[in-house]
């Protein structure tokens, strides 16, 4: 029995709200051709290591299928998500890892679901040319923020995780990248004139990414804002500040005249 075959098999005593008998788990292992969630497992683990990626998944998610209370099954789904992000298959591995996070919220290996769902995400964002001629916070960032967002629940569910202490290295450089975002867009809005708007976001990279690497071009290009709108007060202010907390700082951009 194929595994779409199986799985229309299921599906259809799912929906008419019947129990497995012991007739439906025979079945189960029939599709799984005799063997033991062991022995499937090892049957995926073969065809991953020849590279077999595609092939290895479908292994492992035939031990969810047949077996799906094993825990060759619990470790089969993060092998499917691991694999799927080896594959780039992002979308599809997140996927995976929700739904394990979902079913095992409180077993050995859910930090480590947690702090993968993170990593893909974080990865969805870069680029091979990063740090040589791009820089990932001109792109758009959501891919980012739900890194940001994973990090945090992951160090807020499971503080004393070897996992949450990666995570929270991890979050400096995101809160890098993200406040970087924001004063990219700042600039934008100082190159085509709209000098409000321009700091407004200056305000918004210095009070949500606070110590980021950012803040004194913030706090430069804010006062140059003010500047031009005739607000001097307020563009003395900034310069002080600015000057008092970074006062080697040289400005790293340019504005269009």
């Amino acid at each position: 029995m194929s595994i779409r075959l199986l799985f229309v098999y299921l599906l259809f005593f799912f929906i008419t709200g019947c129990s497995f008998s012991e007739e439906e788990k025979d079945l189960r292992k029939v599709a799984a051709n005799g063997l033991s969630p062991k022995s499937l497992y090892e049957t995926a683990e073969g065809s991953i290591k020849s590279g077999s990626l595609d092939k290895g998944i479908e292994e492992y998610e035939l031990i969810l299928a047949a077996y799906p209370n094993s825990k060759y099954a619990i470790q089969a789904r993060l092998d499917i998500a691991y694999n799927l992000f080896k594959q780039k298959k992002y979308n599809r591995a997140t996927i995976e890892l929700e739904k394990f996070i979902k079913k095992h919220p409180n077993i050995a290996s859910t930090p480590y679901a947690y702090y993968l769902r993170g990593i893909i995400a974080e990865e969805k964002s870069s680029s091979i040319l990063d740090d040589l001629i791009t820089d990932n916070a001109q792109r758009d960032v959501e891919s980012v923020k739900d890194a940001y967002l994973y990090f945090i629940e992951l160090i807020e569910t499971y503080p004393d995780s070897t996992y949450s202490t990666d995570a929270s290295a991890k979050l400096v450089g995101l809160k890098n990248t993200l406040a970087r975002h924001e004063f990219y867009v700042a600039l934008y809005y100082t190159d085509i004139k709209s000098h409000i708007a321009a700091i407004n976001r200056c305000k918004f990279v210095i009070e949500n990414y606070p110590n980021s690497a950012s803040i004194p071009d913030a706090l430069h290009l804010m006062a140059y804002n003010y500047d031009i709108i005739n607000v001097d007060k307020l563009a003395i202010d900034t310069r002080k500040i600015l000057t008092s907390n970074f006062p080697t700082y040289v400005a790293r951009y340019s504005v269009k005249k």
